[in-house]
């Protein structure tokens, strides 16, 4: 099935619910999730797992032995403004986070910075001019 084919009817548009982590560290990524990004916890049944939220975006921290070489790229987070990315920049780095890419606009206008977590992951702050959200580009729903 390509992406030309047609949805079928039956079906609602899929919208990504939550990313969930392994995390050798887990009160650091809570850390970082919670106090630098500024997620809110909003469950926590145990010790070993807790999930954050930013309201719109949902993150799943589980306690374990992350495996190397995994699937996951970046996790991305967007911000309303070229000059959050810059704002953003400014904070991870008095928060004395790794900065692996400073911030750069790219060439359809989107300006983004990637840092990394506690436990490695890359993460991404990405403003997404208004052409970048369009629905046919499917990064955003079409409601």
């Amino acid at each position: 099935m390509s992406s030309n084919d047609a949805f079928p009817s039956e079906f609602g548009r899929l919208r990504l619910n939550h990313v969930a982590l392994v995390c050798a560290d887990i009160e650091a990524c809570e850390a970082f999730y919670g106090g630098v990004l500024g997620l809110s916890v909003v469950w926590r049944p145990d010790p070993d797992n807790v999930y954050l939220s930013s309201g719109a975006d949902n993150l799943a921290l589980h306690r374990g032995v992350p495996q190397t070489g995994g699937p996951l790229d970046h996790v991305g987070f967007s911000v309303g403004t070229p000059g959050e990315v810059d704002a953003w920049h400014e904070r991870l780095r008095a928060a004395s986070v790794p900065i692996a890419t400073a911030p750069r606009t790219h060439r359809d206008g989107s300006r983004s910075l990637y840092c990394k977590d506690p436990g490695g992951v890359l993460v991404q702050l990405i403003y997404l001019p208004p052409q970048a959200l369009s629905p046919s580009l499917g990064l955003v729903s079409d409601r």
